[in-house]
């Protein structure tokens, strides 16, 4: 089965329905993307799907062939995506476990919504749990990146 990620093509034998985190991490080693909880409630495992957030556990490798696959890798080439660096400006990780998926979920919001209000904020990010609890340094950082971008303009 072909794959597309980061913006290149790979090919696996693995049973189509083998969740893509998997091969993300077993077979192509982009170990970003983590498994946190395997049921789709936690986003430590969130990738862009043709730009959407999307789990990685529950995304089978069938559906996965059919579109283009962005992890937390290439998010950017030298880790400077402004969310990234939003996030070490403000202190975001703690453990770090969640962060890549937290990122992936925050960039993702960026992307369709370049000023999002604190509840545009909340609802993108309802379904990525950091167990530290740097909620508020989260929405802090994503409206620092939505300011920055009003400030470019």
């Amino acid at each position: 089965m072909k794959l597309k990620v980061n913006g290149r093509a790979y090919e696996t034998d693995a049973d189509a329905d083998t969740p893509l985190l998997w091969i993300l991490r077993d077979e192509l080693k982009l170990t970003g993307t983590r498994y946190g909880c395997g049921d789709a409630i936690c986003g430590a495992c969130t990738v862009h799907f043709n730009g959407v957030p999307t789990r990685a556990c529950r995304l089978p490798l069938s559906a996965a062939s059919e579109g283009d696959i962005t992890t937390i890798e290439g998010l950017s080439e030298d880790g400077s995506h402004p969310v990234q660096e939003a996030w070490r400006r403000h202190n975001v990780p703690q453990c770090g476990f969640c962060q890549a998926g937290q990122i992936m979920s925050a960039s993702a919001l960026l992307a369709r919504n370049a000023s999002p209000s604190d509840d545009d904020i909340d609802s993108a990010m309802s379904g990525n749990i950091c167990r530290c609890g740097t909620y508020p340094r989260i929405r802090a950082a994503i409206h620092d990146v939505a300011k920055q971008g009003e400030d470019a303009s």
